[in-house]
């Protein structure tokens, strides 16, 4: 079998299942066009947010062909805006390389959502390749070899039952989402440093759980300097977030650059 080209899903699928270090991008901007130019600077996957992101289906499709154009070094991920199977598809049949699945709180949701990105007798995804065709699959077996799902572990819940999530059959990796998690934890806003301990000890936690499966453990971060060291400690996959937020910072910090000369408010 030859080795898949850098930058595709199946090299990027091999990749998370061998717990290879890998970096990505967060976006919630429905803006292709800076899409694209995230997707040709280095990072290893650009992950569209369809929750909580500022995207319809038709961003989602244009932000996935626009990751997939001449010079990118990047695959696209979707996190869905639900654990059901037809925002699982129909961001699948889109050509995303994989999905992160939110709220999952135990073994049934991990399957569940494991079902929803497999054709059958694996799951019970739909067969209609729409765009995916074109460079996931499209026969079933390549597909499930190209595509990677992702758990995020952000309640109580799925940090009590991390362990039996960990060990659903097909799930390739669990992602931490650090906001929902602080506050499941008792955290008085997404940031509260009060429970820094407790949250630093839930990371451990569902990392270890992740590790003795065999499966990746990815983490959501403000920036690359907590990614590096996320990688450090031993996270295989890590994601610096987000567009929205890195172009307020950068028109801030260009806005007081300008003002330093004393001569506008």
């Amino acid at each position: 079998m030859s080795t898949p080209s850098p930058g595709t899903p199946a090299a990027f699928a091999a990749s998370l299942r061998a717990r290879e270090p890998l970096v990505g991008y967060w976006s919630v901007l429905d803006s292709p066009v800076s899409t694209e130019r995230i997707a040709r600077l280095g990072y290893d996957y650009v992950a569209l947010d369809a929750q909580h992101g500022l995207l319809e289906y038709a961003g989602v499709l244009a932000s996935l062909t626009a990751i997939d154009t001449k010079g990118s070094t990047a695959v696209g991920l979707v996190r869905v805006e639900a654990n059901d199977p037809m925002p699982i598809g129909k961001a699948l049949d889109a050509g995303a390389a994989g999905v992160i699945v939110p709220l999952v709180d135990n073994a049934r949701d991990a399957a569940d959502a494991v079902a929803a990105v497999r054709y059958p007798p694996l799951g019970k995804r739909s067969y209609g390749p729409m765009r995916s065709g074109l460079r996931i699959g499209p026969n079933p077996a390549d597909a499930h070899a190209q595509t990677v799902v992702l758990a995020m572990i952000e309640t109580a819940q799925g940090l009590a039952n991390v362990d039996e999530i960990c060990a659903t059959d097909g799930l390739d990796g669990v992602y931490i989402g650090p906001s929902d998690l602080r506050i499941a934890l008792g955290g008085a806003t997404s940031t509260d440093p009060a429970i820094a301990d407790e949250f630093e000890a839930a990371l451990v936690r569902v990392r270890e759980a992740a590790a003795a499966a065999g499966i990746a453990v990815g983490v959501h971060n403000a920036d690359g300097a907590s990614a590096a060291k996320r990688l450090a400690e031993g996270f295989t996959y890590v994601t610096v977030a987000c567009d929205l937020v890195h172009l307020e910072q950068a028109a801030g910090q260009h806005l007081a650059a300008a003002r330093a000369s004393g001569l506008v408010r």
